[in-house]
């Protein structure tokens, strides 16, 4: 062996594309309906103007578009190894953090509110709860460091990632 650490435990969770896929088609539309409408309009407009509403439109559209595109970039991903607990929200964590087991003074799974706890999914802060990483549903397991701050990784195996958590900190 080389000296690499062991990965004991690992979950990619994804947000459910189809919601958002569902809203920004429903944007797209719009925006789709707003230039056939504006047709009539940039005929008697000048040069200028004519931009200026296309500049709009295409924005309208763009923006949606790059939205859903996030979305679907959006994974959070979680491995507990030999060494460490190591958890990666890309695209905006390129490189895994890593949490050393030696600054844990709790851990447990736990079902939570993520609405009313951390204001919704994604990476979340609270000023009573700490730090979140979720993407969906309501379980996860929360950890309570040493030096008093929490943080609560959402994930679909709770229970699992709990022991595997566990069998690093002995």
């Amino acid at each position: 062996m080389n000296g690499e650490p062991v990965i004991i435990f690992r979950e990619e969770q994804k947000f459910a594309t189809w919601l958002c896929w569902l809203v920004y088609l429903s944007m797209g539309l719009a925006v789709l309906i707003s230039v056939f409408a504006l047709k009539k309009e940039l005929s008697g407009q000048s040069s200028q103007e004519t931009w200026e509403i296309l500049l709009a439109v295409i924005v309208g559209i763009g923006v949606p578009i790059a939205v859903a595109v996030l979305f679907l970039l959006l994974k959070l991903e979680t491995e507990v190894r030999s060494d460490g607990l190591y958890v990666r929200y890309l695209p905006f964590h390129i490189h895994f953090k890593r949490f050393d087991p030696e600054d844990f003074s709790e851990c447990y799974a736990r079902q939570y509110r993520p609405i009313t706890e951390y204001g919704g999914w994604g990476i979340r802060y609270s000023l009573r709860k700490g730090k979140a990483y979720n993407t969906s549903g309501n379980k996860g397991v929360q950890l309570v460091f040493k030096d008093g701050k929490k943080l609560l990784i959402g994930s679909q195996k709770a229970e699992e990632l709990e022991q595997a958590i566990r069998s690093i900190i002995a």
